[in-house]
């Protein structure tokens, strides 16, 4: 994935898009285009992207509870499920948040190699890098910068704290904001190894609603 663009293929959970089989599609398509890896939510679109395309499965599960602020992958039986998938890489929550179960980063990981995947550790802050640095994480992406109540409202995308991880581990992404190629060069010129763009590429639902709220129908009903 090293210098690569990774496209994350996720859609709202009401779209028409949310199929497995169409999320493979579309992931097929993006990986035709020189995406060099593809990020997946959920163990069907998982195991159907994992199916159709030959490049590197990054899966996660999203998860929400009321009682915890984690909802990026937040247990261990998680990480060992999207393995068994046909996830290459795992990635979760790596903040100092509670999470169901308790697990610590280092069980995390510990988990994800156990069942022959990497260890995505996405990250808010620069100590939530350092912390999935000691426990042994294969990777850490800016993915929660501006998700959590100490970040919330800051800029994106994150190129300080970007650059903040690449100073500690060998292998950071730059994940969430990039919404134009003139921004995937800044992330490789601030020190990515390679770059996660979604939105911009494959939300569907999102862009037409932007274009459609310039048009002058976008308030009529009729």
């Amino acid at each position: 994935m090293r210098g690569g663009l990774i496209v994350s293929v996720q859609a709202e959970a009401d779209s028409l898009l949310n199929t497995p089989e169409t999320i493979a599609l579309l992931a097929r398509c993006a990986v035709q285009n020189g995406a060099a890896a593809v990020r997946i939510e959920g163990l069907e679109r998982v195991r159907a992207v994992a199916a159709a395309v030959d490049v590197p499965v990054v899966g996660l599960i999203k998860r929400a509870d009321p009682r915890f602020p984690v909802y990026i992958t937040p247990a261990t039986a998680d990480i060992a499920e999207l393995a068994a998938a046909g996830a290459g890489v795992v990635a979760f929550d790596a903040t100092d948040r509670a999470r169901d179960g308790g697990a610590s980063l280092a069980q995390l990981v510990a988990t994800a190699h156990a069942a022959g995947a990497l260890a995505l550790a996405d990250c808010a802050t620069a100590d939530d890098g350092r912390r999935a640095q000691l426990a042994g994480c294969d990777a850490v992406a800016t993915t929660l910068a501006g998700y959590t109540d100490e970040t919330a409202g800051r800029s994106l995308p994150a190129l300080d704290l970007l650059g903040a991880l690449a100073a500690l581990h060998p292998f950071a992404l730059c994940e969430g904001g990039v919404g134009v190629p003139e921004q995937v060069r800044a992330a490789f010129a601030a020190g990515a190894s390679a770059v996660v763009v979604g939105t911009a590429i494959t939300n569907v639902d999102v862009l037409v609603r932007r274009f459609a709220s310039a048009a002058p129908r976008a308030g009529i009903s009729t």
